[in-house]
């Protein structure tokens, strides 16, 4: 028993040090009902239970990501704009190549823009390799080896973090969930009908400009103004699986591939309600940077703390065969 409990207390002494190891946590939800059936525009079935981001990776997530990996900067992932950009600043950037380092401005809980899909598929790398400092950002999900262009790259076999599918993405955003057969809704507000976006705990609203913009309640545009809304700001208006933002804020990247651009869904802070819909598909060229374009990402489905124990039990099991073989 004395020997159970140890190796129980070091397995979890592991787990925790794995977890303090990576320098961010990312809130995801899973999506269940495997196998569902797609909807009408033939998207939105998945085979496998999965996990998606909650929320749109932040500002501050970004950030933290950037002073792990872009000290030199190889890859561009960071542009200029993040900070100048004033409609959704932002992360400055201080130093000289070799030694840069970077930091939050504003909240940093606002989604992440000016991100193309090279540096989203990075941060997915960098995800699936432990989140660490210095860890690789060109294997992992995607081999990518310094790739900034073209649409070859496919998720590898095996990967924990990776970008959406366009059906997973759609799934989460649209599915009613409850079943294999549970129907869609139109808008990812669990709603049939154009959202509002008014800030706040009201249902059925979005990050989106329905004749005024959502932050500032007016038309008129402003070049000092952000209009980025934090991570579930529109606490009553998230989807089935409890995600936020996949209508407004940002539209995302996912991992389809439409010709030679990436798609994107979800509509955006300055984009008007025809981006919002399940009807609605876009292709964007995957090295564009802007203020209206983020991401999310995908993991496995969190372990139950049955399986951790079980685990830990096979471990145990494991560690006495050996020792008694040896």
């Amino acid at each position: 028993m004395k020997k159970t409990s140890l190796l129980l207390a070091l397995a979890a002494l592991t787990l925790n040090f794995n977890l303090q190891a990576a320098l961010l946590t990312i809130d995801t939800v899973t999506v269940g009902d495997a196998g569902n059936a797609a909807d009408t525009t033939t998207y939105g079935a998945v085979a496998d239970v999965f996990a998606l981001g909650k929320y749109e990776v932040t500002i501050g997530q970004y950030t933290t990501f950037l002073n792990a990996v872009a000290a030199t900067d190889t890859y561009s992932l960071y542009n200029s704009g993040m900070a100048t950009s004033l409609n959704i600043a932002g992360i400055t950037r201080t130093g000289s190549s070799g030694s840069y380092s970077y930091s939050v401005s504003g909240s940093g809980t606002r989604p992440i823009t000016y991100v193309s899909w090279f540096d989203a598929a990075r941060f997915a790398n960098w995800m699936n390799n432990g989140a660490t400092n210095g860890a690789s950002t060109e294997t992992g999900a995607y081999t990518l080896n310094g790739a900034t262009s073209g649409v070859s790259f496919t998720k590898n076999a095996g990967a924990t973090w990776w970008m959406p599918s366009e059906d997973e993405w759609y799934k989460a955003a649209y599915y009613k969930g409850g079943g294999t057969n549970a129907g869609y809704w139109d808008y990812p507000t669990q709603s049939d009908s154009a959202p509002g976006n008014a800030v706040g705990g009201a249902a059925n609203q979005a990050n989106y400009n329905n004749g005024v913009y959502s932050v500032t309640q007016s038309s008129t545009y402003s070049g000092t103004q952000n209009y980025l809304t934090d991570a579930g700001a529109f606490s009553a208006s998230d989807s089935a699986y409890a995600t936020f933002d996949q209508g407004g804020n940002v539209i995302e990247w996912n991992d389809a591939v439409t010709g030679s651009n990436r798609v994107t869904r979800g509509g955006s802070w300055n984009f008007n309600a025809t981006f919002l819909p399940s009807s609605h598909r876009n292709g964007v060229d995957p090295t564009v940077e802007d203020g209206y374009v983020g991401f999310r990402v995908a993991t496995v489905p969190e372990p139950s703390t049955y399986a951790l124990l079980a685990v830990a039990g096979a471990g145990w099991l494991l560690w006495r065969r050996r020792k008694v073989t040896l």
